[in-house]
């Protein structure tokens, strides 16, 4: 069992940079692998990132990529998604989810969720 609890969202301009972070508590948090997944509205949720439980492989959506890096301190049990050259299309609620060690990129398989936080993008 663990707990996440996302941060770092806000209102920002297209072009700006800003990293949010996700803090774990409860079960030993190396023990999982992680991921960040969006959701606009009328929009489903969608895989962002996910990285593995020491940091070790990551994956990306191919829009993310070269913008958005996942990152994981796992002394301080956080996991973080910086966002660089945001654009307002990235305005959505970011969720932090946890799952068994191994990869993915389907929602279905995170066992946990935290209660998101909002990035809104202005043009």
């Amino acid at each position: 069992q663990v707990q996440l609890v996302e941060s770092g969202g806000g209102l920002v301009q297209a072009g700006d940079s800003l990293r949010l972070s996700c803090a774990a508590s409860g079960h030993t948090f190396s023990s999982y692998a992680m991921a960040w997944f969006r959701q606009a509205p009328g929009k489903e949720r969608e895989f962002v990132a996910a990285i593995s439980r020491i940091g070790g492989s990551t994956y990306y959506r191919d829009s993310m990529k070269g913008r958005f890096t996942i990152s994981r301190d796992n002394a301080k049990n956080t996991l973080y998604l910086q966002m660089n050259t945001v654009k307002p299309e990235d305005t959505a609620v970011y969720y932090c989810a946890a799952r068994p060690p191994g990869i993915s990129y389907d929602s279905t398989s995170y066992d946990y969720w935290g209660q998101g936080t909002q990035v809104t993008v202005s043009s």
